[in-house]
Formats: C-alpha cells, structure tokens, sequence
C-alpha cells in the first residue's frame, strides 16, 4: 500500500464534499482532513482553507484535474449568479 501524501488544500467544505463523493465513486483511496479546531472556533479554517486532500502520489494527477474542474464549475456558477 503507498503511502498518503497531500495533493491540495480545499476552499470550502461544499468543495470537499464534491471531492470525495467523485473520488469515492471513482474508487480513488483517498482522506479528507479538515483545519477545523473547536479549540481555536475554525480560526485555522479561514486563514488556510478548509482542509486538505490527501491520497497516493499516483492519482495526483488525477484529482489535481478533478479538482481544477470542479472550481472552473464553481466560478462560472458564480458569475452567471451575479
């Protein structure tokens, strides 16, 4: 089994729901990893993002386009809302 090594940092939680429900589907082994502390009230959360994804180095390539489409989505959602 290879080891997990981190592939990006996530925006928003709605952003690593999607992920991991195309990964899952995908039959990508991966984890999510929030930054949130309940300690600190998320304060880590707004300063580096919600959380991380992290899987084998093989599939980075694979989620990095994942994750590129998925916010190239997002941003014309959000143009075509203003």
């Amino acid at each position: 089994m290879e080891d997990f090594v981190k592939i990006a940092t996530l925006e928003n939680a709605f952003e690593a729901q999607v992920l991991d429900s195309i990964l899952a589907e995908r039959e990508i082994p991966h984890l999510m990893r929030s930054y949130h502390d309940t300690a600190y009230d998320g304060l880590y959360q707004t300063m580096k993002g919600w959380g991380h994804v992290s899987a084998p180095t093989t599939y980075r390539e694979e989620i990095m386009e994942i994750l590129s489409d998925l916010r190239k989505e997002a941003d014309r959602s959000s143009k075509t809302t203003l």
